[in-house]
């Protein structure tokens, strides 16, 4: 994805979150909701088209009002729409949709009647007893307003790493163009494939580091150059994002590279040994006394200190020191090791290609199967199934399963858990599938206060969780969850109350959970990253 079609949908978000704030028509929010996502999973770059006179009109949810709105942000950043709105609400006031529990009702609410407009203010107020006196909300709203938000305020901006991806990619490719350029690689977390990125680290080797420097600093997306000098700068994307460069001594590459990589208890735990060996360990290599022993590439450096290559995925200390010690550092999983994909949307909902289509590009990348889990009903905004719609698609999958050869589609539904803790759709629509992902996307604030009429979060996992036809339990990793904190907390006596409510059933397929170091995309393509398969 080009990288300034982020902005251009975050543009289009930030349309979409004033309009709501201002209790616009739910079908103009959703259609620049729509458009963003659009905008944000195309692979042409809209930037570009629009230099050439080419819009978007045509594209399924893009009529031709829409797409001049979209040409109009990709030429000049925003468009007269985006600049109305700002002008009639704080610039801030957007930040409050981030946080749980203040949805679009309660900003506005916020907003007009105790004028507070940003995360602090807002924080003040819940302090001050200020929240609890409006119609609607009360002192336990308030508490929970409070605890959100100093969470929200007490946390480092992350993006995530797929976003992060398409900015290393761009990086990248435009340094590449510079004249003399030797190496450029993506260290920090990113190499380390978390699942979100503070900033991104990069390191260079070339003949000149100052013209590195400054082809770096002229990137399009940089919107302020925080330091600059003849070996490093550091900038600041228009995204928000800091990006931080590096140009090293093409002999201290690869001590570089570990060094910048980390983690930052890995690399302590490298520097205990090379300490132990009588050495010194930094990013400029690997020293006896003032010799330089090892650190034009990272095999030297751990070779230095008696260890394979770690592989930096596993570079947490989290047992990987050890293990390499032993000669017995995991296997981890690779792109040839997946056997298919068990969540697929088509354009029935939210996604942007026809089952035919999603089934053909499964089996051109060698899946034996996938899963069609698409939204259910609840999720009106993504046109979610409902159970005649569902019925109907099986009944389409069931007629592709006939004709293929050499893998299968399953039948799914990726089902809401409603506020009491019920399934979305009925029994008897679930009952014919293959795959039931029971999702919850809504009421996050449950577990932090509980009452009788919602009995928190807990339960409201744990119900769904004991229904006969529920299969696996779809949910955010806490480092993605973002704008779900209030059910973080509740996964242990979730499993415990579900296994004692759920009901006996026939033997079916064993669940699997994954580990906490998931399978990972590598930056720049599609190839997926290893992970530890531990």
């Amino acid at each position: 994805m080009p990288v300034a079609n982020l902005a251009i949908a975050a543009a289009l978000e930030e349309i979409a979150d004033r309009l709501e704030i201002q209790q616009a028509n739910p079908f103009r929010v959703r259609a620049y909701r729509n458009a963003a996502r659009t905008v944000g999973s195309l692979g042409r770059d809209v930037q570009a088209m629009a230099a050439h006179g080419e819009t978007l009109q045509g594209t399924p949810g893009i009529g031709a009002d829409l797409a001049q709105k979209i040409a109009e942000i990709a030429t000049r950043g925003s468009c007269a729409t985006l600049d109305r709105l700002r002008g009639e609400m704080p610039a801030a006031i957007t930040e409050l949709l981030q946080v749980p529990g203040l949805g679009p009702k309660r900003v506005r609410a916020l907003w007009h009647e105790l004028d507070v407009e940003t995360p602090e203010q807002v924080l003040r107020a819940a302090r001050d007893g200020r929240i609890r006196e409006l119609s609607g909300f009360g002192e336990k709203t308030e508490r929970g307003i409070e605890h959100a938000l100093a969470a929200h305020l007490g946390k480092e901006r992350r993006v995530k790493l797929a976003v992060a991806a398409e900015y290393a990619a761009a990086l990248v490719k435009h340094l590449e163009g510079v004249r003399g350029l030797d190496h450029v690689v993506v260290a920090g977390s990113f190499r380390r494939m978390r699942e979100t990125v503070g900033d991104l680290d990069i390191l260079a080797t070339g003949a000149s580091g100052a013209a590195i420097i400054e082809h770096f600093a002229r990137h399009p997306e940089v919107s302020e150059v925080l330091s600059q000098g003849t070996t490093r700068a550091s900038v600041r994307l228009r995204s928000g994002l800091q990006v931080d460069l590096r140009v090293v001594p093409t002999a201290s590459l690869g001590a570089a590279l570990a060094y910048f990589t980390g983690s930052k208890a890995h690399n302590i735990a490298l520097r205990r040994l090379a300490q132990e060996r009588g050495l010194k360990i930094n990013e400029y290599g690997v020293f006896r006394g003032t010799k330089r022993i090892a650190g034009d590439s990272e095999e030297s450096v751990y070779r230095a200190v008696g260890l394979p290559w770690i592989a930096p995925e596993l570079r947490e200390n989290r047992g990987e020191i050890e293990a390499a010690q032993r000669g017995k550092l995991p296997a981890l999983v690779e792109r040839s090791d997946l056997a298919g994909d068990l969540h697929v949307h088509t354009d029935e909902t939210d996604g942007h290609d026809s089952l035919q289509a999603m089934v053909a590009a499964a089996k051109q990348q060698g899946l034996a199967y996938i899963a069609i889990t698409e939204h259910s009903r609840r999720q009106t905004m993504t046109h979610g199934l409902d159970a005649a719609r569902l019925a109907r698609q099986g009944v389409a999958i069931d007629r592709l399963n006939a004709r293929l050869r050499g893998m299968r589609v399953l039948k799914g539904i990726e089902v809401d858990i409603l506020e009491d803790g019920a399934l979305d759709l009925p029994d008897d629509a679930l009952a014919p599938l293959d795959v039931v992902v029971a999702a919850v996307h809504g009421h996050f604030g449950l577990a932090r206060a509980p009452d009788r009429a919602h009995p928190g979060g807990a339960r409201q996992s744990a119900r769904a969780r004991a229904r006969p036809s529920d299969r696996p339990s779809h949910r955010r990793t806490g480092a993605l969850r973002r704008r779900h904190a209030g059910n973080r907390a509740q996964g242990a006596r979730t499993g415990r109350r579900a296994r004692a409510e759920r009901p006996s059933r026939a033997p079916g397929p064993q669940r699997h959970a994954l580990p906490s170091v998931q399978g990972r995309r590598r930056a720049g393509g599609d190839q997926l990253g290893r992970a530890c398969g531990r």
